[in-house]
Parts: C-alpha cells; sequence; structure tokens
C-alpha cells in the first residue's frame, strides 16, 4: 500500500501526487503540513525527522525529498513510461529535475511568498531580483524545448514534472510574462493533462 503525506497546496507534494496520477497508483493521500497539522507529531517524526512533506510509506518503505519521491515511483511502477531504463537519460531526467528544485524554484520563492503568502511584509527588492532570475531560466527551458515536445523530447517522462508544477505557479501570479512560444506550448501540452489539472492547477495559497 502506497501512503503519500502532504498538503495539496505544497508545490513539493504536487510533484507526489501528479506523478502517482499519471501513473494511476492506488494511494492513500493523508493530508499533513500546513492547517493539516501531523508533522509535529512523535509518529510522523519517526517517519521524517525533518518533520517536512511530502513523506511516503511503500509497503514498509519510507522516503522523503519530493525528487527522490517521484524519481522511485516512476522508477518502481512507470519503468519505460516516465522512467527510462537508459542511465543517461535517466541522469538528464534527474539533471531537470534538480535544476527545477535549485534554480527555478528557488529563484521563484522570494516572488510567491512576497504575493502570495506574506503580501503585507514584503520585500520588493528580492521580488524583483526573484522574477529577473526566472525569466532567465524560462528562456533557457524555452530553448530547451524548440525542437522537441517535453524536456527529453516527444515523451512526456518524469523530467517534466518539477518544473510543470513551477511554471503553473509561475503564470498563476502576477508577474511579466514573456513571450516563449516553445514553453507555453510545451504549458498547453501539460494542462491537457487530466493529473495536472487535479493536482497542479490549484489556487494559490
Amino acid at each position: 500500500m502506497l501512503r503519500i503525506y502532504g498538503r495539496p497546496n505544497s508545490i513539493n507534494v504536487q510533484k507526489v501526487l501528479w506523478t502517482a496520477d499519471e501513473l494511476a497508483l492506488d494511494y492513500e493521500h493523508v493530508p499533513a503540513g500546513g492547517a493539516h497539522g501531523k508533522v509535529e507529531e512523535t509518529w510522523f517524526a519517526a517517519l521524517n525527522p525533518n518533520r517536512l512533506v511530502p513523506t511516503i510509506e511503500h509497503d514498509g518503505f519510507v522516503l522523503w525529498e519530493s525528487n527522490a519521491i517521484v524519481r522511485y515511483l516512476a522508477a518502481r511502477f512507470g519503468m519505460d513510461r516516465l522512467c527510462a531504463r537508459d542511465e543517461q537519460q535517466r541522469a538528464l531526467a534527474g539533471q531537470w529535475m534538480d535544476w527545477a528544485t535549485f534554480t527555478v524554484v528557488a529563484a521563484m520563492t522570494p516572488v510567491f511568498w512576497g504575493l502570495v503568502r506574506t503580501p503585507e511584509t514584503a520585500d520588493k527588492t528580492a521580488i524583483a531580483a526573484g522574477i529577473e532570475k526566472c525569466q532567465a531560466a524560462f528562456r533557457l527551458l524555452d530553448a530547451q524545448l524548440a525542437e522537441r515536445d517535453y524536456l527529453l523530447g516527444e515523451a512526456f517522462t518524469m523530467a517534466d514534472v518539477p518544473l510543470g508544477c513551477a511554471v503553473y505557479r509561475w503564470h498563476a501570479m502576477d508577474v511579466p510574462h514573456q513571450s516563449l512560444p516553445h514553453l507555453e506550448a510545451w504549458y498547453e501540452r501539460l494542462r491537457a493533462r487530466p493529473a495536472y489539472r487535479d493536482r497542479v492547477m490549484l489556487p494559490l495559497s
């Protein structure tokens, strides 16, 4: 049995729930974190000493960190679909997943917090710097998508998941959006996926 802990408005939890739904997995979603609590309880700390979400349990196996979970689910249940057997292709997927987290989401975080979570104490300088960094990153992403439908080629893979979550969040915020036709076409393809609409395209909070 697969159990996924996390609040549905978390970008990191959305990665995991979207992946699970793409794979049509049978799982239990346990809302946790934020208003849902649970993460400060002793039993949760035994699962994840960081007291963060997402965290999963799968037949006694416990895993945390969203990209690690997405890679695990894709390899365990989606080999030759979301996860390639070829080691170089898997490495490329991991490259884009980590770039999404450490470049795109890292730059977007002060923008999101300043505009959505804590606008009353927003740091306008940090927001402007984050927007500039995101715009540069998305120009790079647009170039990657110039000759392919998805990050790694013609098929949707785990490489698209973290960036797909970030790009929805970017489009849902009141920030300057550049004209990036290849990125926009990819985003439209993601929006056509039911699991993306259900798990990622939620009101920002």
